[in-house]
């Protein structure tokens, strides 16, 4: 399967973004909050990356990984300030993904509380990893009148 482009997505205020390395599928961002944290956020088509094979991935699912200190309650936001700027970036985005250490109950928390739901637990030859995903309405969005036909 052939990536997309990826994106670069547009971060609010409080938040500095600064663009570190732009390719066809990674982009790596400096990312801080003036006297609160910066860490690096690395974006990756997950149909290029690490996770290819661990799921059943679409071209434009996007991964997001944060390295460096966080506290806790700004992961959280950085994380929900992530997925709708990626959305708008990308509309065409099925999944968010943000993989944690298994067992990392910060992180983990972290996700939950941005919005991410918890999907697997998967191994990489390197990590076990567990897997959530952000998804945009259009993709969730179920049609209930099971007796009708879509498009009818």
């Amino acid at each position: 399967m052939s990536a997309k482009p990826i994106p670069v997505p547009e971060l609010p205020h409080p938040w500095i973004m600064t663009i570190r390395s732009h390719t066809q599928t990674i982009v790596l961002l400096d990312v801080r909050r003036p006297a609160d944290c910066s860490v690096t956020v690395e974006l990756e088509r997950c149909a290029n990356g690490r996770l290819r094979d661990a799921y059943p991935v679409s071209a434009h699912d996007i991964e997001a990984r944060v390295t460096g200190r966080i506290p806790q309650a700004l992961l959280v936001e950085l994380l929900a300030t992530l997925m709708p700027a990626l959305e708008k970036a990308d509309p065409e985005c099925r999944k968010i993904v943000f993989a944690t250490l298994a067992g990392d109950t910060s992180a983990l928390a972290a996700a939950e509380a941005a919005g991410f739901r918890y999907v697997v637990d998967i191994d990489l030859p390197d990590a076990e990893l567990s897997l959530f995903v952000a998804e945009p309405t259009w993709v969730t969005a179920v049609d209930m009148d099971l007796d009708r036909i879509p498009g009818t």
